[in-house]
């Protein structure tokens, strides 16, 4: 059998760096050191891997939508949606597509403005997430002949082609491992319910912890607070105020569980021989947390690459049936949680 041609993942694989590196040095984006840039240079020319010009690209006049939602922080540079999008947008090169980047404001920015100036523009389109993009703004968008491809995202009464990391099983595999170092008096600092990949990251959570026969104390999974920045720190600062403590903590994303190592820290304890955390999501950010933060890599990355393909394929007509992808997760460990010491 022929050897296939080495891909954007293979590059990645050899040069122990991730496929939105890769893509980022290729572009000339900056962000890469110069030393990680040759690596994979080298690697490229050691792999025979063809980086393709403009010159070489499918030429062609179709333009993509995708849509966002407005948050606090742009959606291009959040830990966890930028790459997301960079896969999206490096799928997009390789196919010829140019992209227009809506971002949704529900306090300023009306479906008729979506439906006047994006729809009209765009051969289909992507919805990255949910939260302020409901399901029935979702159904409100749709027209015929419009395909749509939703990101982290789907609606159960409703069939539309989705790409989803594997939530439901991040959230068992991570309380999984805190339970095998011994831990039971875990607390879970949860997100917000209008996210449904964060609702499935707290089921998977509580399915492990049912497993074993145990509860969550009430004051040890408090609510996040509506609109703050630091939820993860204000939440860990609600459990560390409870007359007992929890051995270990779960955090729903890694951006909350940085948040909340901040708290522990102010309170001196020690991560983890006073309280293990444990979260999901597998940022950068994450590795160089003080300590290293165990969680569960969501490939982010190619969650963007698989949607862009399944929306180029219903354009071109080869996907008739709507279909609901899991991309896999993985348990990374670190130094942030350890066994429970009595």
């Amino acid at each position: 059998m022929a050897k296939s041609k080495p891909n954007m993942r293979d590059v990645a694989e050899a040069a122990e760096v991730s496929a939105s590196t890769v893509w980022m040095v290729i572009h000339n984006k900056p962000g890469v050191s110069p030393e990680t840039s040759q690596k994979v240079w080298d690697i490229i020319g050691d792999l025979g891997y063809m980086v393709k010009t403009n010159s070489e690209k499918k030429k062609t006049t179709d333009t993509l939508g995708l849509l966002i939602e407005q948050n606090t922080i742009p959606a291009i540079s959040d830990v966890f949606y930028g790459d997301i999008i960079r896969g999206f947008q490096a799928e997009a090169d390789e196919l010829g597509y140019q992209v227009i980047l809506s971002m949704f404001d529900r306090s300023q920015q009306s479906l008729g403005n979506i439906r006047s100036t994006l729809i009209p523009q765009i051969s289909g389109l992507v919805i990255a997430n949910d939260g302020d993009i409901t399901p029935e703004i979702i159904k409100d968008l749709q027209s015929p002949g419009l395909p749509i491809v939703l990101v982290e995202s789907h609606i159960e009464d409703h069939q539309l082609t989705c790409v989803l990391g594997d939530n439901f099983m991040a959230g068992y595999k991570i309380t999984r491992h805190i339970l095998d170092l011994g831990h039971r008096d875990i607390a879970i600092l949860k997100g917000p319910t209008k996210y449904s990949s964060l609702v499935d990251r707290l089921r998977g959570c509580l399915a492990a912890i049912a497993e074993n026969g145990l509860t969550v104390r009430h004051e040890w999974m408090p609510e996040p607070i509506k609109g703050h920045p630091l939820k993860g720190y204000m939440q860990m600062q609600d459990i560390l105020g409870s007359s007992q403590l929890p051995t270990a903590v779960i955090a729903i994303s890694d951006k909350t569980a940085l948040g909340a190592m901040e708290a522990i820290r102010e309170a001196d304890l020690h991560i983890p021989n006073d309280i293990s955390i444990g979260s999901i999501d597998n940022t950068h950010e994450s590795g160089y947390a003080r300590p290293p933060l165990t969680t569960v890599h969501i490939p982010k990355f190619e969650i963007g690459v698989l949607a862009l393909r399944n929306l180029h394929d219903i354009i071109e007509g080869r996907n008739a049936i709507p279909l609901k992808s899991i991309v896999y997760s993985e348990l990374i460990i670190r130094e942030s949680t350890g066994k429970r010491h009595d």
